[in-house]
C-alpha cells in the first residue's frame, strides 16, 4: 500500500493531516493485538495463525483502499493492524526460539528478511503505479498472489520448540516502564519515528517536492527498506564483535546524515541517497535496545521487554501518521526534519546499551 499512498490521497482529495489520522487506524489495531492477543495466539498455535493471518492481511489491505474517505480508511485499517500485530508476535517468537536453539544471534537477519519483503513489495508497487493501474485493482490482484505464496512457501511450516530453562510465566499485558527503560525508549525513538516516516511519507515527499514519476516516488519507499535489509543481514556479526554502544552510535550518525540529506535535498538523487542512509541507520537500533532491556536485572526480563516494546511501538505506529499535520502546515520535508533532534537525543542515550552499568541509568 505504501508506494500508492500519493494516489490514495489524491483519490480522496484530502490533505496530509487527514490522511495521517486515517493511517492511525492500523496503529490502533496493532497496539490492541500486541497487548491482548498473545495468549490467544499460543492457544490457537503459530502454524494456524500464520497460514490464516498473512493471506487475510492482503485481503484486508485490498478492502481498506476501497475507502471513500479518511474516516472509512481509519476504520478499515483497524482490522489490518490487528493482523499485523498477530503476525509480529508469531514471527518474533519464532525467531527468538530458533535463535535460542541455535545458540547464536539471528534476530537482525530475521528482521532483514522482513526488510527484503518490504523492499520487494515497494519495488513492485512502484512499477505498478507507473503503469497507471489504480491502487484498488493493484491490491486486489495481490490477494491471490499472496495466498499462493503462503501455500507454497509456508505450507509445511512447523513452529520452533519453546525455549528451555526459561520462565513459563506470561509477560504482563501492560508493563510500567522504569527510568532505565525510558532511557532505552529514548535510544529507539529516532529510529522508530524516522523508519515509520520513510514508509508513510517518502512517496508523497518525492511527488510533492520534485514532481517525480510514480515509479521514483514508490522507489523511495523501497530503497530505504533495501538498505535496511542489507545492513540487518550483517548486523549480528558487528554486534558480536564490537560494543553495542559503538554500533548504535555509528548507526545513529548515519541516520542523522540521512535525515538531514532528505530535509535539505536539492534534488531527487540526494533525497533517494538520504532515504537509503536512513534505512541503514534504523536497521539495528531497536533489536539492540531490546537485548539491553532483557539483560537488565532490576526486574524480570519479560517485564522490561514488554515495557520497552509497548512504548517504542507507540512511537513507531502513532508518530509517523501524526507527522501528517506537520507536513500539511509547515511542509512535507519537515516530516523528516523533526526527526533530526530526536537522533541527537538517541545518540546521547545510547550509553544505556552498554553491558556494563552506565552513568545514564
Amino acid at each position: 500500500m505504501f508506494p500508492r499512498i500519493p494516489d490514495i490521497r489524491n483519490a480522496m482529495g484530502v490533505e496530509e493531516g487527514a490522511l495521517g489520522l486515517a493511517l492511525v487506524g492500523a496503529a490502533v489495531g496493532t497496539l490492541i493485538s500486541l497487548t491482548f492477543f498473545g495468549r490467544l495466539i499460543e492457544k490457537i498455535g503459530h502454524r494456524r495463525v500464520i497460514l490464516f493471518a498473512i493471506p487475510t492481511l492482503a485481503l484486508s489491505y485490498a478492502i481498506a483502499v476501497l475507502a471513500p474517505g479518511p474516516l472509512a480508511l481509519f476504520l478499515l485499517l483497524v482490522p489490518t493492524g490487528l493482523l499485523i500485530g498477530v503476525i509480529e508476535i508469531v514471527l518474533n517468537l519464532e525467531a527468538d526460539r530458533t535463535e535460542h536453539a541455535l545458540g547464536r544471534r539471528i534476530m537482525n537477519r530475521s528482521h532483514g528478511f522482513w526488510s527484503i519483503g518490504f523492499f520487494t513489495s515497494g519495488l513492485i508497487g512502484a512499477f505498478i503505479a507507473q503503469t497507471g493501474l489504480s491502487a484498488q485493482v493493484h491490491l486486489a490482484l495481490m490477494v491471490p498472489i499472496v495466498l499462493v505464496g503462503v501455500i507454497l512457501i509456508l505450507g509445511r511450516f512447523q513452529p520452533a520448540a519453546h525455549r528451555t530453562g526459561g520462565s513459563a510465566d506470561a509477560g504482563p499485558r501492560l508493563a510500567r516502564p522504569s527510568l532505565a527503560i525510558m532511557v532505552l525508549v529514548a535510544v529507539t525513538l529516532s529510529a522508530m519515528v524516522l523508519e515509520g516516516a520513510g514508509g508513510d511519507w517518502s512517496a508523497i515527499y518525492m511527488r510533492d517536492m520534485f514532481a517525480v514519476e510514480p515509479f521514483l516516488a514508490g522507489f523511495a519507499v523501497a530503497i530505504g527498506a533495501g538498505a535496511q535489509a542489507l545492513t540487518r543481514i550483517f548486523a549480528d556479526r558487528f554486534v558480536e564483535r564490537y560494543n553495542p554502544v559503538l554500533v548504535a552510535r555509528v548507526l545513529l550518525t548515519v541516520l542523522g546524515i540521512g535525515a538531514t540529506a532528505v530535509f535539505l535535498a536539492p534534488n531527487a538523487v540526494v533525497a533517494l541517497a538520504g532515504f537509503a542512509l536512513m534505512g541503514v541507520g534504523t536497521s539495528a537500533i531497536f533489536p539492540l535496545a531490546m537485548s539491553a532491556a532483557a539483560q537488565r536485572t532490576d526486574r524480570p526480563a519479560a517485564v522490561n521487554v514488554a515495557a520497552l516494546a509497548q512504548i517504542s511501538f507507540v512511537a513507531f505506529l502513532l508518530g509517523p501518521p501524526l507527522l501528517g499535520f506537520v507536513a500539511q502546515h509547515i511542509g512535507i520535508q519537515w516530516a523528516f526534519g523533526v526527526g533530526i533532534p530526536l537522533v541527537v537525543v538517541s545518540f546521547w542515550a545510547a550509553g544505556a546499551l552498554s553491558p556494563r552499568p552506565s552513568m545514564i541509568v
